[in-house]
């Protein structure tokens, strides 16, 4: 009796490449990173979209990026037509990876007629990546963690 052993990569076979293209193409529509986040909003000039953290008061507090708008996502139904513009582009951000509290607000934004992204790698990833952050006592900025960012580069080349 033989014995196959199935490669744990290839038991489901790979999409075709147009069926890939289609997928990651709107993979990009919903989501961006904080690298292009931080590229756009240091550009100088109107970056095109605003970037809401939906966390809590004191998650806030606690940090924030920069020209962010705080809007709960509990609070989204009741007040985001007060603090944001359908027309312009709205990109939500959490805590971070583990957690889906970005996605439960860029669905909440959508079903009241957004467009909206939600930001890979949210405040977490905002910080360990070196950006500023605003704190209720100021600005501050950490060291880049060298698992997320180059060390000896301008950019990741992505």
């Amino acid at each position: 009796m033989t014995t196959t052993t199935v490669n744990p990569v290839l038991r489901v076979a790979p999409a075709t490449p147009a069926e890939a293209a289609a997928y990651f193409r709107a993979g990009l529509a919903f989501h961006t990173d904080v690298s292009d986040v931080a590229a756009a909003l240091s550009a100088g000039g109107e970056a095109g979209f605003v970037v809401l953290d939906c966390r809590s008061t004191e998650s806030w507090d606690q940090g924030h990026i920069p020209g962010a708008v705080h809007l709960p996502t509990a609070l989204i139904r009741e007040q985001a037509g007060r603090l944001l513009d359908k027309s312009v582009p709205v990109v939500t951000y959490c805590w971070g990876p583990g957690c889906n509290g970005a996605t439960r607000a860029a669905l909440a934004l959508a079903e009241l007629g957004y467009q909206v992204k939600e930001l890979l790698g949210g405040f977490e990833y905002w910080v360990r990546e070196g950006f500023e952050f605003e704190t209720w006592q100021g600005r501050e900025r950490r060291a880049p963690d060298p698992l997320t960012v180059p060390v000896d580069a301008e950019d990741c080349g992505c």
